[in-house]
């Protein structure tokens, strides 16, 4: 499977120039590999231990979803929005 570009996500979605950490970026970078590992998986249907890495993926991203709309929504909007995630 291909490498995805950090830096480049996280240049985009970054609070201040030093921020590697923050919801947003965790977000945007799960966002990035779910949809490499979707690709990856459907192309190979029985890597079972890849399905098992998407879906603990798809949970830490729905966690730090949800974290980010009871903090602030305004972002949380945002990010749906900007990353195109059904919500």
């Amino acid at each position: 499977m291909s490498q995805i570009d950090k830096t480049a996500i996280r240049k985009q979605f970054q609070r201040h120039d030093r921020d590697s950490g923050s919801s947003e970026v965790q977000i945007a970078v799960l966002t990035k590999e779910i949809e490499m590992l979707t690709e990856h998986l459907k192309v190979n249907k029985k890597d079972h231990s890849s399905r098992y890495g998407l879906i603990r993926k798809v949970n830490t991203r729905r966690s730090l979803l949800d974290y980010l709309k009871r903090e602030d929504e305004a972002i949380y909007q945002k990010i749906i929005k900007d990353l195109s995630l059904r919500r």
